[in-house]
């Protein structure tokens, strides 16, 4: 069954849909901070927790946050990378409405205990709760941690690796749980104040890439927005 979702989780990711965040930036994981690690391992959690600190002092925190995104997924047997494009809207503790508007029109609403999608027409093409499907709150907490920089999730579900320059910053992320591993090889972020890319390399071979346009901090959601969470 867990095989079953993260294929269609990951399937509905790169057909051009997904992620979520909340921006809020939490504490650092324990896992980085084992007091019970040998000595080169406390080494390489301390550097990580300095690279997060200096990313975390970049990433700006907002109750909504919106945009615009192009995607281009690479599918091995594939010449040339399908290209979707469209708009999104995050909001703290609700999740994320992705809205696919090229090629074809679809809705994606990603929240922690759930995830729908919605063809052109409104009607419903896919729906998980995690009340049914336990596994899927750890894959959408780890959407949502991907897409917003959140450091507390990052260092849980990855090893961390990248540099601060200036303003900007870039994140490497290779999975530490297992079950992730499968079909995920790593993912790689950009961003200054808010993420600009995400670069994701699964196992199988198929590349995403995906870039944030526009991204502006909102105080609230609009009214036109707020009934997609509902």
């Amino acid at each position: 069954m867990k095989r079953v979702l993260l294929s269609g989780a990951w399937g509905v990711w790169g057909a051009g849909a997904a992620l979520a965040a909340c921006a809020q930036l939490l504490a650092f994981s324990p896992v980085l901070a084992a007091p019970s690690a040998p000595a080169a391992a406390k080494n390489e959690a301390s550097s990580a927790q300095v690279l997060l600190a200096q990313v975390r002092q970049r990433v700006q925190d907002a109750p909504v946050v919106r945009g615009q995104f192009t995607q281009l997924k690479t599918v091995q047997g594939f010449k040339q990378p399908l290209k979707s494009s469209g708009d999104f809207v995050v909001a703290r503790g609700k999740g994320i409405a992705w809205q696919v508007r090229q090629p074809f029109a679809s809705t994606l609403i990603v929240k922690p205990d759930s995830l729908l999608s919605r063809a052109a027409d409104g009607s419903v093409a896919m729906q998980m709760k995690a009340q049914d499907e336990p596994v899927l709150r750890t894959i959408n907490a780890m959407l949502f941690a991907v897409m917003a920089a959140d450091l507390a999730q990052l260092s849980q579900y990855f090893e961390v690796t990248g540099q601060v320059q200036g303003n900007s910053w870039t994140l490497h992320l290779v999975p530490r749980d297992a079950m992730l591993a499968q079909w995920l090889q790593a993912v790689d972020l950009r961003g200054q104040q808010f993420v600009q890319e995400v670069q994701l390399q699964e196992a199988r071979g198929d590349r995403s890439q995906i870039l944030i346009q526009n991204p502006a901090a909102e105080q609230a959601l609009r009214a036109q927005d707020a009934s997609l969470f509902e």
